[in-house]
């Protein structure tokens, strides 16, 4: 026990530790041994402290302080009772005829979702973003949007789409922005949530999810003070509806972008309160099918739908595996150990094989053939490379080369065929946003305010670098010449001025 700070402070101190200690090993039993662990636990903590009876020795004083230590010992036990009896939320199978919907497609021009058209964050061809910016320099327009977000833009016709959220004494507000794509003009704002903020780290925000949007609706996934939700809005502005997705509660808070599956948004959840898919129906907000996926402590990474080895697969990373997962009704298809136990990034994929980064406790960057079946660590690992890849920024994929950028600024060059590196260039500046490909130049922006211009192929090229007052958390988007940039100030747009 602990002194100077009383004896109940000594009291507390000790079974905060005992009840740490307790917990990890009922986890453990629980997992060899489910049935009744709640029971289990009582037992124990009742022989910790157990009441002293009435016979020679005992004095009231010593009675008293015993009862306020079995007082203490039984709440412990009941929170621990309730959370062993705590049920997970039940799978749901789809129905026949779920799909309803024409399936959500971009259009040219577009930029409809998180990492673009097809999930790669490379530019439509022909385009010519400008090569130097600044504050005043081929600026076409800037806007201060209220509040901080970490979501990238939605693009989809002459609208953008971009949360935000204000935070102040333990309440949030987030909200979803429509802006002139022309002019940065605000045409509306709709409140998505008010309310308590969940916990979260003081790096992320509220507004850290990419919306998606389906050409009618805009989708949005926030964390309320004790879920993670969804919310539809038309592009008009009004709340069409908003769906409880799964209790959850981290250390980071929710980022994961969302994901489309002909009718469905696929929304992903993974805390220590329960890890699940959930597909929901884009015009009603119906949840079409649900799967509990493996316990995990806690991972942050979208699930993308995307083809991969002949097949529709819904990707996702974290929990200390790779896995692929049938998009029609959430089915497990194969699973593979790595990179990380929590992981942030997204995965990239060329025509059979699925590239993934992470993460936390230790970091590396694994290749998995993406047509086996069940656990294929053994039979479908490419290659593992060292642990000097990214934790936040996703990689980046063209003609065979990978490149990945560290969250302390260490930028390097794989080859996809062996994970060899080719080249590296160490930046030496914080990074959160992921790189993004116009024509062969790899444009990407640190947490400081520095954008670098950094030439594609199999040796190092010239760098180009331009400055900005604010730096940047969130990834631009590239469309039609122009850089869309969201910085911790300022929301840009740059472009060649004529």
């Amino acid at each position: 026990m602990k002194t100077g700070g009383g004896e109940g402070q000594g009291i507390a101190d000790d079974l905060k530790s005992k009840g740490k200690e307790f917990s990890a090993k009922a986890q453990r039993r629980k997992s060899r041994n489910p049935p009744c662990p709640e029971k289990r636990w009582t037992v124990r903590l009742q022989a910790v402290y157990a009441v002293p009876h009435d016979g020679a020795g005992s004095t009231p004083g010593r009675k008293e302080r015993a009862m306020k230590k079995y007082g203490f010992v039984l709440g412990l036990a009941l929170t621990l009772t309730g959370m062993a009896q705590e049920r997970k939320l039940p799978d749901i199978e789809p129905k026949a005829g779920w799909d309803t919907l024409p399936p959500a497609k971009a259009s040219a021009g577009d930029w409809p979702w998180w990492r673009g058209p097809n999930l790669d964050n490379v530019a439509p061809a022909g385009q010519k973003p400008p090569v130097a910016w600044g504050a005043d320099s081929n600026v076409v327009w800037r806007t201060r949007l209220p509040g901080v977000g970490h979501s990238s833009p939605c693009m989809v016709g002459d609208r953008i789409y971009i949360t935000s959220a204000d935070k102040a004494q333990g309440q949030v507000t987030v909200r979803l922005f429509c802006l002139e794509r022309a002019t940065g003009k605000t045409v509306w704002q709709a409140d998505v949530y008010a309310g308590p903020a969940g916990k979260m780290h003081p790096d992320n925000s509220p507004a850290a999810a990419t919306p998606a949007c389906d050409g009618q609706r805009v989708f949005v996934p926030y964390q309320s003070s004790e879920s993670v939700v969804a919310a539809a809005v038309g592009v008009d502005g009004a709340v069409l509806w908003r769906q409880t997705i799964a209790p959850y509660n981290t250390i980071q808070g929710y980022s994961a972008s969302l994901t489309f599956y002909k009718s469905a948004v696929i929304v992903p959840v993974d805390g220590p309160k329960g890890c699940y898919l959930t597909a929901l129906h884009r015009a009603s907000g119906e949840v079409v099918w649900r799967k509990a996926m493996r316990e995990s402590n806690e991972s942050y990474s979208p699930a993308l739908v995307m083809h991969v080895a002949g097949r529709e697969q819904l990707l996702l990373i974290g929990g200390a595996t790779t896995r692929g997962y049938d998009p029609e009704n959430g089915a497990l298809l194969w699973e593979c150990d790595g990179p990380a136990r929590t992981c942030v990034a997204s995965p990239v994929v060329d025509r059979d094989t699925v590239y993934a980064t992470g993460g936390y406790p230790g970091r590396k960057f694994i290749a998995i053939r993406a047509d086996g079946t069940g656990d294929v660590s053994r039979s479908h690992l490419v290659w593992t490379s060292d642990a000097k890849v990214g934790y936040v920024p996703s990689p980046l994929l063209h003609e065979g080369l990978l490149y990945a950028v560290a969250d302390q600024g260490l930028m390097r060059c794989y080859d996809t065929k062996d994970g060899r590196v080719l080249w590296e260039q160490d930046f030496k500046a914080p990074f959160y946003s992921s790189p993004v490909l116009a024509g062969n130049t790899i444009y990407l922006f640190d947490r400081k305010g520095k954008g670098y211009l950094v030439p594609t192929g199999r040796t190092a090229g010239a760098i180009v670098t331009n400055e900005l007052p604010f730096g940047a958390f969130a990834t631009p988007v590239i469309l039609e010449g122009r850089i869309y940039l969201r910085t911790l100030g300022d929301f840009y747009c740059l472009g060649e001025q004529r």
